[in-house]
């Protein structure tokens, strides 16, 4: 494997310690009195200058521990203006790319961010791991089953560190729940709700599935705009005449790109629900739906998607016009239900809680794991996971059927059009790269 630009930098200095002291000004400061040598200052690079790699400060940040160094985007409107906030909000002239290619084998970069439409998640995640690239990848984390298994099999074989972004089974309230994750999986561990336990995702306790990420099936060509090169932004997908509702934020309404409001907040749900049942490992072995005939090409809604995993627990993800009766429970077992706002028909259960042990500890901060080579909580493979049930269903609806899972092949049983499905055929050469 090759020396990372940190390992130079840590011999460099260890071999000019001896003849100079090094001035505070060139280690830099993180602003609360802590000095941070080079060798320590992470850098990295976005690909894909949205709403979402560009949007959210959280991710278009730049400081002394990670500094933002580079930027790629195929609409050079979208990417000039990332060039330009980034020299107005952090006075970093930035390396633009049009490539992603270009960037990811940027050898100042260490951290690569995934901020692209998901059909191209698992080709630019397995190509930055190969580069020795660190990755930081939006959700979902890939479009099919089989590029997750790829990207997990990628990340593992040359040592990087990935996290998909998602953080709900560690921080923050869990949707609409009113509650934190922590207590949930405490009590699911505790035995005290029974087994098997039904977890039921619905509109009763605050979840959306954001159904206007749906598309239209009937699109006209149009003009492809001269800042967008629309044959690098399908990239791998099929060719599709071009029409603005494909690209950009409503890219989520078409099969080739997305799942629609189950592609785009998926992993969300279901990655805490995976971590609450502890089946972290493991996939459930049928999928379930209720939902109108889907068009090949647009994606539409759905009423109902039922999981079923092989020792009888079930997740019940609700959804356009399904109506429950009455108070609908989140997590429901034999000997008890939970309801929004952590109700429990379990009397005292909070003090009964109290005394329960705390969950095995995760590591959440993504750049000390990447500083000490430690998998972060949402690692390859947990990631891989949570990402399949999404796809899962996405299968299932798209063929408007029950399918049934084998957890150990990670293929569909006797059902050849869904496992088809499994790893669908990329446009040109870009199958070579996964």
């Amino acid at each position: 494997m090759e020396r990372s630009r940190r390992d130079f930098f840590k011999k460099a200095l260890v071999g000019t310690a001896l003849f100079t002291i090094v001035p505070r000004r060139v280690l830099g400061s993180m602003g609360t009195g802590k000095f941070v040598a080079p060798s320590d200052q992470l850098t990295k690079g976005i690909i894909g200058c949205g709403s979402i790699g560009v949007g959210f400060s959280g991710h278009f940040s730049s400081d002394d521990t990670c500094r933002l160094v580079a930027l790629c985007d195929v609409d050079s409107n979208h990417l000039q203006r990332a060039v330009n906030r980034a020299k107005e909000k952090f006075n970093e002239n930035v390396k633009a790319y049009h490539d992603f290619r270009d960037l990811i084998h940027d050898p100042n970069i260490d951290i690569v961010h995934i901020a692209t439409p998901p059909h191209w998640h698992g080709i630019m995640s397995v190509e930055a791991a190969k580069a020795g690239k660190d990755i930081f990848c939006e959700k979902p984390m890939t479009r099919t089953i089989g590029e997750g298994k790829r990207v997990a099999e990628a990340v593992k074989q040359y040592g990087r560190i990935f996290r998909i972004n998602t953080w709900f089974r560690f921080k923050d309230t869990f949707y609409g729940l009113g509650t934190e994750v922590k207590p949930l999986k405490q009590l699911v561990e505790s035995g005290l709700l029974g087994w098997p336990l039904t977890v039921r995702v619905s509109g009763a306790t605050g979840f959306a599935w954001k159904f206007f990420w749906t598309g239209k099936d009937s699109l006209i060509p149009e003009s492809v705009p001269s800042n967008l090169d629309y044959d690098m932004w399908l990239g791998p997908a099929p060719y599709k005449p071009y029409n603005v509702h494909r690209t950009h934020g409503t890219f989520r309404g078409y099969w080739d790109y997305d799942g629609g409001g189950l592609g785009d907040m998926g992993q969300h749900y279901l990655d805490p629900v995976q971590y609450i049942l502890g089946k972290d490992d493991t996939f459930p072995i049928r999928v379930e739906v209720d939902a109108p005939q889907q068009h090949p090409d647009a994606i539409g809604i759905w009423r109902k998607i039922t999981y079923t995993y092989e020792d009888g627990c079930k997740i019940i993800l609700e959804g356009e016009g399904f109506e429950s009766e009455g108070k609908v429970p989140y997590i429901e077992g034999p000997n008890g239900k939970v309801y929004k706002g952590f109700e429990c028909t379990i009397p005292n259960v909070m003090e009964k809680i109290t005394e329960m042990p705390d969950p095995k500890p995760m590591n959440t901060d993504f750049l000390k794991c990447v500083r000490d080579r430690q998998k972060f909580v949402l690692d390859e493979s947990v990631s891989y996971h949570s990402c399949t049930i999404v796809n899962m269903a996405i299968c299932a609806l798209r063929l408007n059927r029950t399918l049934n899972f084998d957890p150990i092949t990670q293929t569909f049983i006797n059902d050849d059009a869904a496992n088809r499905l499994l790893n669908q055929p990329m446009r040109g050469s870009w199958g070579s790269y996964i």
